[in-house]
């Protein structure tokens, strides 16, 4: 894997129990913003998936409006559903992430390999644009 790859592993190592991360948002946390697509190609070549400890949760990563990657390589979305309600997260509708009481503030874990990595974007990030409020 290269230098993005392990850095993208990294981050969603650290996602807690009964929380998820956007695509875009473990991208901003990488220092790449506007490469959630680059993190969803990471996460497809996941080596080591799970729940686990010292394994890689990509079923903690969903899409901005909390849904469920329909193309989940692990299994499809409801095998990721099933996952993350073990774990307690809970869901607005069938296919979507309640992401205002589940989304994690990034600020909230820690792990090895993580103290080199930014927990917020830039000074000058646009959140509108981002966010696709523009």
């Amino acid at each position: 894997m290269g230098e993005f790859s392990d850095k993208v592993f990294a981050v969603v190592r650290r996602i807690p129990r009964g929380t998820v991360a956007s695509y875009g948002q473990v991208a901003r946390l990488v220092g790449a913003p506007r490469s959630a697509r680059y993190v969803g190609y990471a996460l497809h070549a996941n080596p080591d998936p799970g729940a686990e400890v010292n394994h890689i949760p990509c079923h903690r990563v969903v899409f901005k409006d909390g849904g469920l990657c329909r193309g989940y390589a692990f299994g499809g979305p409801d095998i990721q559903r099933e996952m993350l309600e073990a774990e307690g997260v809970t869901f607005a509708d069938n296919e979507h992430v309640d992401m205002e009481s589940c989304q994690w503030d990034g600020h909230d874990a820690t792990g090895p390999d993580t103290d080199n990595l930014p927990t917020t974007p830039p000074p000058d990030f646009d959140w509108q644009r981002e966010l696709g409020e523009v």
